[in-house]
């Protein structure tokens, strides 16, 4: 399993990434740890907008590229209308292959994190 997520940072921009394990990559943006994006450890994180699953990194990857071609309007809308996934990747991605989760905040994931530490 892989994940693909957008996150809003306190400058209010967003920054698309991917993970195999969502929980721990929250964490080390949250904390700036030396394995978080440069550009999330400069501007620091302040939500978890949008998260979708995948069966593979590599799909994972590929859904990173698409969101990354999106302007921020369409980024923003496709944050707000989920649904719309088919619309923007329909031509370019298997979107079977891409699962949206919702009700994954950026507080669960650091959370979950603290859960395991314990």
């Amino acid at each position: 399993m892989a994940y693909t997520y957008i996150i809003k940072c306190r400058d209010d921009t967003y920054y698309t990434g991917i993970a195999k394990d969502i929980y721990n990559r929250m964490e080390e943006h949250w904390t700036k740890s030396k394995k978080c994006a440069k550009y999330t450890r400069a501007k620091g994180i302040k939500s978890l907008e949008i998260l979708w699953e995948s069966k593979s990194i590599s799909d994972a990857a590929k859904l990173e590229t698409q969101i990354k071609k999106l302007t921020r309007l369409k980024k923003i809308e496709l944050i707000m209308n989920p649904d719309r996934f088919e619309k923007y990747f329909g031509q370019k991605l298997d979107c079977a292959n891409y699962f949206n989760c919702p009700g994954i905040t950026l507080e669960y994931c650091l959370q979950q994190c603290q859960n395991v530490q314990k």
